[in-house]
């Protein structure tokens, strides 16, 4: 179930950092940025598209070593905690909506997940 979880994740990254880098002005408005200038688009595609694929990459080494599966199941919610903390915050105080609330569905599931999966394995 664990590698199951991790893959999925690694998946994941890989499509969003595929989709970010593909289609860098259709995600980067979806997301709110209106328009980037050169270092806008260069910081965008290193962050949603290279931070992204190192993600992917990441869980996916975490997936295909089982005893590297407990570290990937603390790893997701140090990685998640903040950023779904950060996500619904920034929500609420700006309003936010569209592609950005569904990304932060996402990425609730997958934190809460981690943590479902970390209690159940602690029994």
């Amino acid at each position: 179930m664990t590698s199951i979880y991790l893959y999925i994740n690694a998946a994941l990254y890989l499509v969003f950092a595929a989709w970010c880098t593909l289609s860098l002005v259709t995600t980067s408005r979806n997301l709110g940025y209106e328009t980037l200038t050169a270092n806008g688009r260069s910081e965008y595609l290193v962050i949603y598209g290279g931070l992204q694929l190192g993600l992917a990459i990441t869980f996916w080494m975490l997936a295909s070593n089982s005893s590297l599966h407990r570290f990937g199941l603390l790893f997701s919610p140090a990685v998640y905690g903040p950023i779904v903390l950060y996500r619904w915050i920034t929500i609420v105080m700006f309003k936010a909506g569209g592609m950005t609330s569904g990304i932060a569905c996402l990425e609730t599931v997958l934190l809460l997940a981690a943590v479902g999966l970390l209690v159940y394995q602690a029994d």
